[in-house]
């Protein structure tokens, strides 16, 4: 097999055969093909696209391409939860709790934040001593004791995938929906989960912009789960402003406390009770959506979802007494509030940029090599759609300077629009595709 045949056959709008993809897939493992080559494949793909069957092929093999997690010594339901990035995404630390304590077991691998969207793996290592790589065994005993484990994701799972999206990031290539789909699917497929619940966000904080790509990208991904075996089901969710008034690791980490004991934000509160009542459903330990949220509000209003991540924690060997007094967690020492200029309600609070505000706080990274502030972000006092008076505090910056605060004041306010009227509400459940 050459590559310059699937080269010259994708390029003419040809379906590649699944021999075909799995050599393609093992030679961009091996590094037996030049980039240049794997670059125009990439190219003729985001202008021909891919059939379905060429997606699941293309999923499966890059699934295969590293180490495919085995979960059978955890018995029980096995449901991942996958986000695809966002403002203020705390839900995994919300989310998963909320399953476990309903009886779904979460064994669950999770990533770094870059760029204007956070990461899991950074939220909770702002717990002082939880530890995110884990032995197997250890990992698994954890699930069977707790329901739940939380760690980062192994270097081997999926290299293909690695290198590919390390040519699509150079090449103008990431927005291709098939080469999206097959990136995401690849690695919940290897993480070995029996389900998996999609929330594909939309709008100016996400990598969606538009309904219509959210749309067939969801049904991708969960045609392409379906037909690699797995259970698979998707929420669009709204993106246009950061969810809850937290972002930033240790910061976010004190919400999703917040949430825990129901006293949180009340549309992240929504979102991550939806969220739960799907991954229930999809354990089969509900048969409907409204049995399923009236389980994940029993474990919210009973505090088991709460000592469930406390246990998980503990398990880890954080120090869970932070999450009994989040006054301990990190909080960086410089602090600036920011005030309404005027009058009027808030009509837009664009999330992508109060991500970058954050990052330039500290709490993000621009590339992975860099270090993060944990204690660094930004706490809302207001978000769209509330009525604010000239001079009201409407947030509060943490930085580990006072340089870093001014600069990061500066990309806020521009995230900022004050009006006369007040907006029109998006709904935060925009769309559900097979659930």
């Amino acid at each position: 097999m050459r590559m310059y045949d699937i080269l010259h056959k994708k390029r003419e709008g040809g379906e590649l055969s699944t021999e075909e993809i799995s050599w393609l897939v093992r030679a961009v493992t091996e590094g037996s093909v030049p980039d240049y080559q794997i670059s125009a494949l990439l190219m003729a793909i985001y202008f021909k696209g891919m059939t379905p069957d060429e997606t699941v092929d293309l999923t499966w093999e890059m699934a295969r391409s590293g180490d495919m997690a085995d979960l059978s010594p955890i018995p029980g339901a096995k449901v991942d939860k996958h986000s695809t990035g966002g403002v203020g995404d705390k839900t995994s630390l919300i989310v998963g709790p909320i399953a476990a304590a309903c009886g779904v077991k979460i064994a669950k691998m999770s990533g770094r934040g870059l760029g204007h969207t956070g990461g899991t793996v950074d939220k909770l290592e702002s717990i002082p001593g939880l530890c995110m790589d884990i032995p197997r065994e250890r990992f698994y005993e954890i699930v069977n004791r707790t329901g739940i484990a939380i760690v980062g994701q192994s270097g081997s799972l999926c290299p293909a995938d690695k290198k590919l999206y390390a040519l699509r990031d150079v090449t103008a290539t990431v927005d291709s929906l098939p080469l999206i789909a097959a990136s995401i699917m690849s690695k919940k497929l290897a993480a070995g989960a029996d389900a998996i619940l999609l929330d594909v966000k939309l709008g100016s904080g996400a990598f969606m912009k538009t309904l219509p790509e959210a749309v067939e990208l969801a049904k991708l991904m969960v045609d392409t789960g379906n037909k690699a075996g797995r259970r698979t089901a998707a929420l669009i969710t709204d993106m246009d402003m950061p969810l809850g008034r937290c972002i930033g690791n240790a910061l976010e980490v004190r919400e999703a406390v917040e949430i825990l004991h129901g006293t949180g934000d009340k549309r992240l509160t929504e979102l991550c009770l939806e969220l739960s009542a799907g991954m229930i459903v999809l354990a089969g330990l509900a048969e409907t959506r409204e049995d399923a949220l009236s389980k994940a509000r029993e474990a919210i209003r009973t505090g088991r979802a709460f000592k469930v991540l406390c246990d998980m924690v503990s398990a880890q060997g954080g120090d869970s007494s932070c999450l009994e007094d989040t006054g301990k967690l990190p909080l960086s020492p410089c602090g600036l509030t920011v005030t309404a200029a005027e009058s009027g309600y808030i009509a837009a609070l664009d999330a992508e940029a109060c991500g970058l505000a954050a990052m330039e706080l500290g709490a993000g990274r621009e590339s992975k090599e860099d270090e993060i502030d944990y204690g660094a972000g930004i706490e809302l006092l207001a978000n769209k759609g509330s009525k604010v008076e000239q001079g009201q505090p409407i947030a509060r910056l943490y930085a580990g300077s006072e340089g870093r605060c001014e600069r990061a004041k500066e990309r806020f306010l521009s995230a900022l629009s004050i009006e006369k009227e007040e907006p029109e509400a998006r709904p935060l459940i925009i769309e559900r595709i097979g659930i």
